[in-house]
């Protein structure tokens, strides 16, 4: 009886096996046509590079599945039931990371055989721009081999970034092969100041000086202040920060106006310091703001932005803030603005960011101009960078003498015609991509 039952069990686990192989190596590849992208789509959708990159993660997660598949079935016959049972469970697992890495992919790359696929690809067009203007500012500072963000819609509040080479949690720890960035659906429109934001925070880490700044915001805070405790909430907060003053600089005056907006919450929310959090408290975050304004010489935008904050939130009707933060404010925010985007960096070869990326008079003078021209029903300087046009269409919204959609859909089209040149058929794109 004993054997029987022994028998039994050992076939009921080989089926469990059989079973497990059945699914194991069905998501190994993702190409233009398993994502359903049609001609017409080719010039919206991502380089074969980056199907390559997702493909060579698939294959090395596939690499995994097959050698542990291997070790369940050689020792079917003889194994211990739960020796077994943990070996298939590690199967399991791998292919749970294959198939959370392909529907990740499969949910970017498939966007771009949709309606939204324009949109997707002016995006595209405005983070690589942040990229060159980076390279611009220090031509060997960045890889021109790194590939480029892509940017997808999906669900949430904010925009929100992935970036290159972190440990997804969706992924089971897999590292993201390429920065990615994600949109809200009813924030798909070309004049968001936070998708700069978003862009800057690839950017940080690209720059490989995420642990620099925040050593440096830390010590400059704690010497300011003689504060362990605000230093070390300035030091969680420096990342964004670094994302908030950085896209300042790709984006001018318009984008700390469209940062003020996002940030426009009711009190209780904006002047509630939040325990343990990286994002700034919104009040203190928009005078930080109007800080690098003054800094970056637009005096009068910095005076209105902090005039109209101040009036929306007045510490002295209502706060949450501990003391401690708010009595040092005055005192640091133009410390910390300083440290961030005006003190050299190591590994910015003894540049700061505001030598690495520039925003001058001129370029504000060029974005003013764009937006009176869109205004008007005409389409800017093809010249005008399309970080710039984000600025441009901003002011054009804001002025209320255009209806969005058309400014959405003028716009749109111009970043959209500037993305890379895709190969001209889908024979030729799977050709690509099998090279």
């Amino acid at each position: 009886m004993r054997l029987q039952v022994t028998t039994e069990t050992r076939a009921f686990l080989r089926a469990r096996v059989v079973s497990l192989a059945a699914r194991a190596r069905r998501l190994v590849r993702i190409d233009y046509s398993s994502v359903g992208i049609r001609p017409q789509d080719l010039r919206y959708t991502p380089s074969p590079a980056h199907f390559q990159a997702a493909n060579d993660r698939l294959a090395s997660i596939d690499r995994s599945i097959v050698s542990r598949l291997a070790t369940v079935e050689k020792a079917s016959d003889r194994a211990d039931f739960q020796r077994m049972l943990t070996d298939i469970a590690f199967v399991e697992r791998e292919i749970d990371r294959a198939r959370r890495a392909f529907g990740m992919f499969f949910e970017i790359f498939s966007q771009r055989g949709s309606s939204y696929a324009p949109v997707l690809a002016a995006h595209d067009v405005i983070a690589s721009d942040c990229y060159d203007a980076v390279r611009e500012g220090m031509p060997r500072l960045l890889s021109r081999k790194a590939l480029p963000p892509v940017t997808y819609l999906e669900h949430g509040y904010s925009p929100a970034t992935q970036r290159r080479g972190a440990v997804l949690t969706r992924l089971l720890g897999e590292a993201n092969p390429f920065p990615v960035i994600r949109i809200p659906w009813d924030r798909d429109n070309p004049w968001q100041s936070v998708f700069l934001h978003e862009v800057s925070h690839n950017i940080q880490a690209d720059m490989g000086i995420w642990q620099e700044n925040r050593v440096a915001v830390i010590r400059r805070v704690m010497t300011a202040s003689g504060d362990p405790v605000v230093s070390a909430v300035y030091g969680r907060w420096h990342k964004e920060i670094f994302a908030d003053l950085a896209a300042l600089l790709l984006g001018g005056p318009a984008a700390a106006w469209g940062l003020a907006q996002f940030l426009a919450h009711p009190a209780p929310r904006a002047m509630t310091y939040r325990h343990g959090g990286v994002h700034p408290t919104g009040f203190l975050r928009v005078l930080l703001l109007a800080e690098m304004l003054r800094r970056m010489n637009f005096p009068e935008e910095a005076a209105r932005l902090e005039r109209v904050w101040r009036r929306l939130y007045e510490v002295r009707r209502f706060h949450r803030l501990p003391r401690r933060l708010l009595r040092s404010a005055k005192a640091l925010l133009p410390q910390v603005v300083d440290e961030i985007a005006f003190q050299s960096r190591r590994n910015l070869a003894q540049h700061a960011l505001a030598d690495v990326i520039r925003f001058r008079q001129e370029d504000e003078e060029g974005i003013r101009a764009a937006s009176k021209r869109l205004v008007e029903g005409g389409m800017p300087d093809e010249a005008l960078p399309p970080r710039h046009l984000v600025s441009a269409a901003s002011y054009a919204l804001g002025s209320g003498r255009i209806r969005p959609q058309l400014l959405s859909s003028r716009v749109v089209a111009r970043l959209a015609s500037e993305h890379p040149p895709a190969p001209p058929t889908i024979s030729d794109a799977q050709a690509a991509l099998a090279a």
